[in-house]
């Protein structure tokens, strides 16, 4: 067996690692590319679904605010769960709200979709736009926080 060549290992390697910063890397324009359009994706998909609705307005609010109540928790589950990584200050409540907030709108969506008048069809759209949109968001707002550090690690 051949060792390998460590000159074509840096081919296979997605960005090189430098002694100037601490290890992180700037996030792909490609990765950052598809991050916005899955997110854009879910959430306009999303309320183009509630726009075209026959359901009451009411019921069209309560699912809208579902989606920006979701998309608000997973932010800042991914923001706490990143600052407790990197050792800055959170507090457990806060942590807590967060996990509690995400859950909450998970399963808040579930309720109105198991007791929603709707073909089955309509209700796994809005489960998978809404899935789409949240695990989006959080892609989204690690990649803003990753090339962050990495422009403030390389000034």
């Amino acid at each position: 067996m051949e060792p390998l060549n460590t000159k074509n290992e840096e081919m296979f390697t997605p960005q090189k690692q430098t002694e100037e910063h601490n290890g992180s890397f700037k996030p792909t324009a490609a990765f950052v590319g598809a991050s916005w359009v899955a997110l854009l994706t879910g959430i306009v998909s999303y309320c183009i679904g509630l726009w075209n609705a026959t359901m009451e307005l009411n019921e069209k609010g309560y699912y809208f605010v579902i989606l920006l109540f979701g998309l608000f928790a997973v932010i800042s589950v991914q923001k706490s769960v990143r600052d407790k990584a990197e050792g800055l200050p959170v507090t457990e409540l806060y942590y807590g709200i967060s996990w509690f907030a995400t859950l909450a709108s998970i399963i808040l969506l579930i309720i109105g979709l198991w007791n929603a008048d709707l073909l089955l069809s309509e209700k796994g759209f809005y489960g998978i736009s809404f899935i789409l949109s949240i695990f989006s968001a959080i892609a989204v707002q690690k990649n803003t926080r990753d090339a962050k550090l990495f422009k403030e690690e390389n000034i």
